[in-house]
């Protein structure tokens, strides 16, 4: 059996919790306290040398166990808080676990925080080779990467500039390079990219998978970019409350993570908004006739929008969005035979977006709906309602299969009924 480049065997971090009563305290106020009141401080240091004086314990991190193999990209996800950049940190070896132990088997790069590794007052060009030489690599390694690392930064123009005149996202661009071309055999990335602008975020993710494949190096990615972890990892671990809660195939540790972190409510309710044409009142999802957050693929989904009309709305329609891993599956709109859109009078109305059977594969999504005059204005729009498509005991599987084939041409079915005059 192949041995893991990486073994992480029991982690655990723990950090002690001060609490300071009031606010800064200078070094007088100290001096002037002991001056006050020698003997309660004499008191509390005595409990601080004997253990005795009041402490809180944090473990970030506890009794985390995996391996990764080589080769293998492996994404680490969870909500804020849950101990992945600690986790990242002690494998970069910047700090050191309380107790459990990493093995690693090769030479490590990390991209943990933006400037990490840079000097303000040196130029890009300077930079490159200090960061170079912090991360392993000899001088002749980085003189012959150095018009790659470049190229790939796009900060020819400011080479011989200060890195302190960069912005943040020159920064992580300088950084990413210098990693990405140190040949590590693992190479950790923190949330860090996020920084970059959408056109270099596409760019680095296509550098990981082609360092992975060609080259046959370790990546380990860390994201709340659903999406990119999707994509790029094969494998994936959640991490919540500092523990591993779940290891598996990128795609089944996500749907897990989304549907336990998030509240699948079936009906959402929206307070009334003042200066507004007119309004979403209630969006719900249903299965049949009633509001349900799980809906099996063999059943089709219907999202009922409760909207008021507040003053003439000519030319408008109900848009609705599906989403899944933060990719728009389906945008739709309402218009009549013709394809001429709504009049809307003054009043409440209710529409109700049907969308087929197996047309969504299994998972979580979630709907994003709006009035909209297209061409126009948006007029309102909500934040979107999540639910699940279950597998309902039936193998068929959906049109768009994995549920990344992007924007479609559904055909949805609307029924808009006009329920109340305005009051």
């Amino acid at each position: 059996m192949e041995t893991p480049i990486i073994s992480i065997k029991k982690i655990g971090k723990r950090y002690t919790l001060t609490h300071q009563q009031g606010g800064y305290v200078a070094l007088r106020d100290v001096i002037a306290n002991i001056a006050r009141r020698p003997f309660a401080f004499l008191k509390h240091k005595a409990k601080n040398a004997v253990g005795l004086a009041h402490r809180e314990e944090f473990w970030a991190l506890r009794d985390v166990n995996f391996e990764v193999h080589k080769g293998e990209v492996i994404g680490i996800i969870g909500s804020n808080g849950a101990g992945k950049s600690t986790l990242l940190k002690i494998l970069s070896r910047i700090t050191a676990p309380t107790e459990g132990e990493i093995v690693l088997r090769g030479r490590v790069g990390s991209l943990l925080e933006v400037g990490t590794g840079f000097h303000p007052e040196l130029t890009g060009r300077e930079n490159i080779f200090l960061n170079g030489a912090i991360l392993g690599m000899t001088r002749q390694e980085i003189a012959r990467k150095f018009d790659e690392i470049v190229a790939f930064a796009g900060i020819e123009q400011f080479l011989d500039t200060p890195v302190k005149r960069y912005s943040s996202g020159m920064y992580v661009r300088l950084a990413f390079s210098v990693a990405a071309h140190m040949e590590p055999d693992i190479l950790i990335v923190d949330e860090v990219l996020a920084v970059g602008d959408a056109e270099f975020q596409k760019k680095c993710l296509g550098k990981m998978e082609e360092v992975t494949q060609k080259e046959g190096r370790t990546i380990i990615f860390v994201s709340h970019n659903l999406e990119a972890i999707a994509s790029l990892c094969n494998r994936c671990v959640l991490l919540q409350k500092g523990t591993v809660a779940r290891v598996g195939p990128s795609q089944e540790v996500i749907d897990y993570y989304l549907s336990n972190s998030r509240s699948l409510n079936a009906t959402t309710e929206y307070a009334a908004k003042k200066n507004i044409a007119a309004q979403i009142r209630t969006v719900r999802v249903l299965h049949g006739d009633s509001p349900s957050s799980h809906i099996p693929i063999h059943a089709g989904v219907t999202v009922e929008v409760d909207f008021e009309v507040y003053e003439p709305l000519p030319k408008a329609t109900i848009a609705p969005s599906i989403f899944h891993n933060g990719i728009e599956l389906i945008h739709s709109y309402e218009s009549d035979s013709t394809g001429r859109l709504t009049n809307y009078a003054p009043g409440r109305y209710t529409t109700k977006i049907t969308i087929p059977p197996f047309v969504l594969n299994v998972g979580h999504f979630s709907a994003a709906v709006a009035i909209d005059q297209p061409g126009f204005a948006v007029i309102d729009k909500v934040k979107e309602i999540d639910f699940q498509i279950t597998d309902g005991e039936n193998p068929k599987t959906s049109i768009m299969k994995d549920n990344t084939a992007g924007p479609v041409g559904v055909l949805l079915e609307y029924e808009t009924t006009h329920t109340a005059a305005h009051e």
